[in-house]
């Protein structure tokens, strides 16, 4: 499905990178993994031990991680910018308009940096996937969260007006915008093996049960994949009916 393909995932440790990086060099891509963690070579060995496929690259700044993938692979067929930040409980009379600022630039900012680096590669090839993992909340709208909302509702946007700015360039841009995917980040241990935490989430989820990562990888391969060359500008919720 991804044979010969070049692909790149950035916070691969963390939301749906895991999932996302084994699932995508399982179908035959190249994936170049960005993470925090990977400034510490022995952290990108054991990555790249655990991901057979995958190349981890030590680079942090947006611009600098573009950089490194096509310094490993030459080209960037796909872009998958995997945006993760802590979803901060704040109701808006008592929120820190610093903390707000770090939201923004976490999942508005340093994606955006990613993706105007990313770009002119694409275009010079001639084709480009892009595809942003946001989230389903400013879809439905999530009390007392506001500050994570609007990030996320930023994302969203930003896609819808770049997929008409890339769509000339034959670049397609989409968003994943998962909610109740049970991963590390934002559904720790902690919390689902808590049953009473669990039954409150389930009864908000008609499906009753927590999505998986690999679920969104599948539709990341889609989006990636040279099956998709006409679905540009859209945002899919995947959370098990909630959004």
């Amino acid at each position: 499905m991804l044979e010969d393909r070049v692909v790149l995932l950035t916070h691969a440790r963390h939301f749906v990178g895991p999932g996302a990086a084994r699932l995508l060099a399982g179908y035959g891509a190249a994936v170049v993994c960005h993470d925090e963690e990977f400034t510490d070579a022995a952290k990108r060995n054991a990555f790249e031990n655990e991901f057979p496929g995958t190349i981890a690259v030590a680079a942090q700044e947006p611009e600098d991680v573009v950089g490194a993938a096509l310094d490993a692979q030459g080209r960037i067929d796909a872009l998958i910018s995997n945006d993760a930040y802590p979803a901060v409980r704040a109701p808006v009379d008592e929120a820190d308009t610093e903390e707000m600022r770090r939201a923004m630039e976490a999942l508005v900012v340093w994606p955006y940096r990613l993706v105007g680096a990313a770009v002119p590669a694409m275009k010079s090839a001639g084709q480009g996937k892009i595809i942003m993992v946001t989230s389903a909340a400013p879809i439905r709208g999530l009390a007392n969260y506001s500050m994570y909302a609007t990030g996320r509702g930023a994302g969203n946007a930003m896609v819808k007006s770049l997929s008409l700015e890339l769509a000339p360039s034959n670049i397609q841009i989409n968003a994943i915008a998962p909610n109740y995917i049970q991963n590390p980040t934002y559904f720790p241990p902690s919390l689902t093996e808590n049953e009473a935490a669990m039954a409150k989430m389930l009864a908000n989820i008609p499906a009753k049960r927590l999505g998986q990562p690999e679920e969104v990888a599948e539709l990341i391969a889609f989006f990636a994949s040279d099956k998709c060359g006409f679905v540009t500008g859209h945002v899919v919720p995947i959370s098990g009916g909630w959004a």
